[in-house]
């Protein structure tokens, strides 16, 4: 009896965790047919939209050409109005994205849209009005309200449009630099300095002989050369007269070495003979 109690209790388990899984795939089958009937249904409406924009464009165009008048200056009025509007929202919803501070211009170019809305909605009804005098009195002030509209989407637009080419511009020198900065690094061997041949050693100064020294004074040797008469004789402050004498009565110092002195000639002497030429 346990053994048979313990296999019917394993059998319920098993049928709960299949039951359990059957659950969880019905709920996550049907909330992809709703994700999907829905995206179907969002893509049907867009076309649906786009067609019907296309069809009241075209015959605006139509209109606007064929019809002369107010009722073909209010119908190009719509045009224009309608155009400046869908491509100034194009632009902000594809930039939003990427910019978090073109929110806030989506928000002004929501109130932006329901005054042009509202505008679209009185030309549209004036279109069948019979009295075109009326109509054409009118058409003045709906002219300046409709530029005025139109001028505030563009100005959203292009400011959009520029502040998107400016950050576009700004990455572009970013990268640009990185690229030259990288290939710069890649030609590594371009930017290395050209070798240079070892200069020839400078020659060294000739040595230059230490100058003779100058004799130096007789107050530090003590020794006195002799003067020539020549020079006793122009020198008044010697003292001393032309006899080479002192005037203290002592005689001058005699010279180291004496000077040659002519030898003496005899006749029996033979005189010396000239060299010849041959």
């Amino acid at each position: 009896m346990s053994c048979r109690s313990e296999k019917e209790e394993r059998v319920v388990e098993v049928i709960a965790v299949l039951a359990l899984l059957f659950v969880l795939f019905v709920v996550l089958g049907a909330y992809a047919t709703v994700k999907a009937v829905g995206a179907a249904k969002r893509g049907v409406d867009r076309t649906i939209t786009q067609a019907k924009r296309t069809v009241e464009d075209t015959t605006l165009r139509a209109r606007s050409l064929a019809q002369p008048g107010p009722v073909g200056q209010l119908a190009d009025l719509r045009l224009k109005l309608r155009t400046s509007m869908r491509a100034t929202q194009e632009a902000l919803q594809a930039g939003v994205g990427e910019d978090e501070s073109l929110k806030e211009s989506l928000a002004l170019f929501e109130q932006l849209s329901k005054h042009g809305r509202e505008l679209d909605d009185e030309l549209r009804r004036l279109e069948p009005e019979p009295d075109r005098s009326k109509l054409a009195q009118r058409l003045p002030a709906l002219r300046e309200r409709t530029e005025r509209i139109i001028k505030s989407a563009d100005s959203l637009r292009w400011a959009a449009h520029d502040r998107a080419r400016k950050f576009a511009e700004d990455d572009l020198d970013t990268l640009s630099a990185q690229i030259d900065v990288e290939a710069g690094a890649l030609r590594h061997w371009t930017t290395e300095p050209t070798s240079v041949w070892p200069e020839a050693p400078k020659a060294e100064p000739t040595p230059v002989w230490p100058e003779a020294s100058k004799p130096e004074t007789s107050a530090s040797t003590g020794q006195t050369w002799q003067e020539t008469s020549e020079s006793r004789g122009a020198d008044p402050r010697s003292g001393e007269s032309r006899s080479g004498e002192s005037p203290s009565g002592e005689e001058p110092p005699k010279p180291a070495i004496a000077p040659p002195r002519a030898r003496p000639t005899y006749p029996w002497q033979k005189k010396p003979r000239p060299e010849s030429t041959t």
